[in-house]
């Protein structure tokens, strides 16, 4: 029986960096590498075309959350500084988009060291922030509805601002090592921006990705909003009453899946906006006389429309 060294030479995209692996088996004379042409065809088109729509997107909503909670700092409290600390992580996120998307339709980085290390460390620390902040809005949530009376004296302007040192600082230091390993290196005479670690902050960095990245906030969530939601329902209730066969079209397969997914979670940076700060009236409130004032000529539901129900004004949630 053959002992087989390696798999197949495939090509996917890892960290935003398009990396070539050659994989081979020593004991086939004359082994020749998977073609990834049709991958790459399609990233230099799938790529670009939903990084821009996520960047238009993005920085519309999380540009209007920014002015909006500005024009109203007067009246800010902790809920509200994470809303604007979470819409700048995300906009500081798909601000680096348009670098990735011209890298993806060029094939290669033409923007020099520094701002492939600057991108780079953007990127990941806008990732992390937002999603520490969700962790932070998430735990907030919970502590309010669970026990109100309690938290109520604690959950002021000072906590909030030390938190914000807090979370900026964490979500930079994950990121660092991306910041250091990441640098231009010479691909098949192109350019290519590329995270290179040795072995061990490899596993460091596929750690943070894996475990602060997906694994506590989803097991925070799961269990804060498993409580949260039936009492919720309650309120609104009483007021209404096997191992794959290795071959070149798998490698393909599972090059385009990775592609897809990853590039579709970048859309949570416009979601945000909607779930967090879109939902609450008194910040759609705000949102809507701001638009007014840019935009007069255009027709918006007014306040009384989208006054506070009976079941918010009974409740000691307090309003986003």
């Amino acid at each position: 029986m053959l002992t087989l060294k390696c798999s197949v030479h495939r090509w996917r995209k890892c960290n935003h960096n398009y990396r070539l692996f050659i994989i081979y088996d020593e004991d086939i004379p004359d082994f020749a590498p998977c073609s990834n042409a049709n991958l790459k065809d399609f990233g230099m088109v799938f790529l670009p075309t939903l990084y821009s729509m996520v960047f238009i997107l993005g920085f519309l909503g999380n540009g209007l959350v920014v002015c909006v909670l500005v024009k109203h700092r007067n009246q800010t409290n902790l809920t509200d500084i994470c809303l604007f600390n979470l819409a700048l992580s995300d906009l500081l996120f798909v601000l680096t988009l348009p670098f990735y998307s011209h890298y993806s339709m060029v094939g290669q980085w033409t923007f020099g060291d520094f701002m492939c290390r600057f991108t780079s460390g953007s990127h990941n620390t806008g990732f992390f922030s937002s999603i520490f902040f969700m962790i932070v809005m998430t735990l907030d949530r919970y502590v309010v509805i669970m026990h109100t009376q309690k938290v109520a004296r604690y959950r002021t302007v000072r906590l909030g601002i030390a938190m914000t040192v807090f979370v900026w600082m964490l979500s930079l230091c994950v990121s660092l090592p991306v910041i250091i390993f990441t640098k231009v290196t010479n691909d098949s005479q192109q350019q290519a921006c590329s995270y290179v670690p040795n072995d061990a902050w490899k596993s460091y960095h596929t750690l943070t990705i894996n475990v602060l990245g997906l694994m506590i906030p989803l097991l925070v969530m799961i269990v804060c909003y498993s409580r949260i939601i039936p009492i919720l329902v309650n309120m609104r209730s009483a007021k209404k009453h096997r191992v794959l066969p290795n071959n070149c079209n798998m490698e393909s397969n599972l090059g385009l899946s990775v592609t897809v997914t990853e590039t579709f979670a970048y859309t949570h940076c416009c979601l945000n906006p909607i779930i967090y700060a879109f939902v609450g009236q008194k910040f759609m409130k705000r949102a809507l006389q701001l638009l007014r004032k840019w935009m007069p000529g255009i027709l918006l539901p007014s306040n009384r429309d989208l006054s506070d129900s009976s079941y918010r004004k009974s409740s000691n949630m307090p309003d986003v």
